[in-house]
């Protein structure tokens, strides 16, 4: 990282090394390999949510529901080209957050940076609750609460030790889910075409039979859009990790290059096969997951325990990366006075230690919480931090408007990945994801997700103008000075001090 030069600023000064934004003098270390970023990369767009949570965009949308993955892959892909551009200019552990900050103003970067904070935050919740989950199945004298307890205490340990600990493990848990998905892959299709022993060709007759492609109408190709847009969260990991490798640059722009054939394959590809397998209204969708029901029924022996432990393990990859991204967000905002300036301090090893412990500390109390108050406390912060994603999203486009000349004026040389169609498609972008968020508004079941996540949103919002209102009068005085304090409080036995400031 020490060969990256210093950022530049959108009003054209070049910060200082060391300054905020500048990878190569934070005190984070290059400890993750390219091979580590290679497959936070490809697994990072892998969640639990593809595992499980997909049998109920089926189930609401029918086959439609490719339509659904691939207008919200589309955007994921529009979205991370423009995050790429930036990134791979100007690497930074504070990614997004820090090129709002430079962009838009500080109130962008403050607002998005806390936010996406604690989305991940409450993610280490959900995540650790659903792998304590199934450990408790597996080893049922040891209560959930004490699995979540476990899990959260060793991934913690995990990323306190190194950020090359912690891409070790991403790249271990990664490549299981990439290969079980692979495998996925290999076997349904030989088994739509009827290759395997005792399957027949099933063709495309459960994409156009059982009611048609659409059998609940075109309308609920949006309702499947609200339950999947949210399972792509995770991708711009890479944007925030590439500022802790040797090659960034190389790295951001390898992994923007590549999220086109990582949606498709992994996305589009499995539930392809998922929907042609089985009819879009089979209850084992809901009861046993997609990809379990589709193995049961192809003749898989012990589905169900393979895909468990597949599924243990993309939560663990989620949980891992979630405490990773939340600590360094914690980080970068507080370089940029925007946190406690201890979360910017690194230990010997080269991580940010306060950042971690804080992130942790309200994961922990949300854990708490989903097991005492499941149905209050937890699902409000459930659902308030429903709609960040798109928020973080909404953001990273305006701040793309603003940073592209400053990026063609002042670096070119790093201009190595370029947005398609600028501006045209960053404002189309814009117009999506403006339309989605209506569409929460006016859908039932987004409605009170959205609104959360606005009230929070504003909250948060409200805090950063309070501040800088603040640090603007302390600014203020600062500059004043002494020499220009009230006259009462001078001393008048030195008459000089007037014709002295004269």
């Amino acid at each position: 990282m020490s060969t990256q030069p210093p950022p530049v600023r959108v009003d054209g000064a070049k910060d200082a090394p060391g300054a905020p934004g500048d990878a190569s003098g934070d005190g984070l270390k290059a400890g993750l390999k390219n091979r580590h970023l290679s497959m936070i990369a490809i697994g990072g767009v892998i969640g639990a949510g593809l595992f499980v949570g997909s049998g109920a965009g089926i189930a609401k949308a029918g086959p439609g529901i490719l339509i659904s993955y691939a207008i919200a892959g589309l955007l994921v892909v529009l979205v991370m080209r423009m995050l790429g551009e930036m990134a791979a200019a100007d690497p930074t552990s504070g990614s997004f957050s820090a090129y709002a900050d430079r962009a838009l103003g500080r109130w962008a970067g403050f607002t998005i940076g806390w936010l996406y904070w604690f989305f991940w935050v409450v993610v280490l919740a959900v995540e650790a609750t659903a792998a304590a989950a199934i450990l408790t199945e597996w080893v049922s004298p040891i209560p959930q609460w004490a699995w979540a307890l476990i899990v959260m205490i060793v991934l913690t340990a995990t990323n306190l030790a190194s950020v090359g600990s912690y891409g070790e493990f991403e790249f271990w848990f990664a490549g299981i889910k990439v290969v079980a998905i692979a495998a996925f892959i290999v076997i349904a299709g030989l088994a739509v075409f009827g290759v395997l022993p005792d399957t027949e060709a099933v063709g495309t007759s459960h994409l156009t039979g059982d009611g048609g492609f659409l059998p609940n109408g075109p309308g609920t190709i949006l309702s499947g859009m609200l339950l999947v847009v949210f399972s792509f969260m995770g991708s711009e990991i890479v944007t925030l990790a590439a500022g802790e490798s040797a090659e960034p640059a190389k790295m951001v722009s390898r992994a923007t290059n590549s999220v086109i054939w990582r949606i498709g394959i992994f996305y589009l590809g499995s539930i392809l096969l998922v929907v042609m397998l089985l009819p879009w209204n089979s209850q084992a969708l809901l009861d046993d997951g997609p990809y379990v029901a589709a193995l049961n029924e192809i003749g898989i022996a012990h589905a169900g325990t393979i895909m468990d432990v597949i599924v243990v393990t993309a939560v663990l990859s989620c949980l891992n990366s979630g405490l990773y991204t939340a600590s360094r967000m914690a980080f970068s905002l507080g370089q940029r006075g925007d946190a406690p300036a201890s979360f910017a301090r690194v230990n010997k090893r080269g991580v940010p230690a306060a950042a971690i412990w804080s992130s942790v500390a309200f994961g922990f109390v949300a854990v708490i919480f989903n097991y005492t108050s499941p149905e209050t406390v937890f699902e409000f912060l459930l659902n308030s931090s429903g709609a960040v994603a798109l928020f973080v999203w909404m953001v990273i486009c305006f701040s793309q408007l603003r940073m592209r000349p400053i990026i063609e004026r002042e670096m070119p040389e790093r201009h190595t990945v370029r947005m398609w169609l600028y501006p045209y498609l960053t404002y189309a972008t814009i117009a999506l994801i403006i339309f989605i968020l209506g569409y929460m508004l006016y859908d039932d079941e987004g409605r009170e997700m959205m609104v959360l996540s606005l009230v929070v949103g504003a909250l948060v919002l409200a805090t950063s103008l309070v501040l800088d209102r603040r640090r603007g009068r302390a600014a203020l005085a600062s500059a004043a000075g002494p020499a220009d304090a009230p006259e009462a409080a001078k001393a008048p036995e030195v008459p000089e001090v007037p014709e002295q400031r004269a």
